[in-house]
């Protein structure tokens, strides 16, 4: 759930600017323990949010309908056809 991947570099780069904005207002400690704690909740949230996503999907959705795919066949497209 936690791997790193390509656009992590953006989050990373923008809570990095986000401490340097932080430091003048509070210590730099806890803007440090800020950050890392917004990077896991961010990373916690995109990973459940993807897992409900594809789990909502299951096998695909129809392009000409846009309903779930169950059993390779569209339970709407494919049974008009029928």
């Amino acid at each position: 759930m936690l791997n790193f991947e390509k656009r992590d570099i953006i989050l990373i780069v923008g809570l990095l600017l986000f401490m340097i904005g932080l430091i003048p207002f509070i210590a730099p400690i806890y803007a440090v323990l800020i950050v890392i704690i917004m990077y896991f909740g961010i990373k916690f949230y995109v990973g459940s949010r993807q897992k409900s996503i594809q789990k909502e999907l299951g096998e695909g959705i129809c392009a000409d309908c846009g309903s779930k795919i169950s059993n390779q066949k569209c339970p709407n497209c494919d049974f008009v056809n029928e």
